[in-house]
């Protein structure tokens, strides 16, 4: 499910997230799917607790799961929809991109140097 990159200047929690984000938005993890529970996935990472609690707590605040107490934390249906805003604000921003003058490749590198600095 979850492959940490030790080499990688990204952090722990950031790598989790996005994974998992990455997994939600590009429906490999169905709505409805139950995540396993932070200590279980800490221990499967072998990572600390407060790190995996600090991916699904962003995952949360960006509607992609959504968490219900002791029953667990779950794909929410917002995952569809925010791949679909995210489409959207990518449509606005080639248009705008263009619109400057940029060429595709800079407006890309814009875009990957605005996901690094996350």
């Amino acid at each position: 499910m979850i492959r940490l990159d030790t080499t990688s200047p990204v952090p722990p929690y950031e790598q989790v997230r996005s994974q998992l984000a990455a997994q939600i938005t590009d429906r490999v993890l169905a709505v409805g799917t139950r995540l396993p529970t932070v200590r279980k996935l800490a221990a499967d990472l072998g990572l600390a607790v407060n790190t995996v609690a600090r991916a699904y707590r962003e995952l949360e605040e960006a509607g992609l799961v959504r968490t219900e107490g002791r029953a667990g934390t779950f794909v929410s249906p917002a995952g569809d929809r925010g791949r679909a805003r995210a489409e959207q604000a990518a449509q606005v921003y080639a248009s705008k991109a263009l619109e400057l003058g940029l060429s595709p490749e800079e407006a890309l590198e814009i875009v990957r140097a605005a996901l690094a600095h996350r």
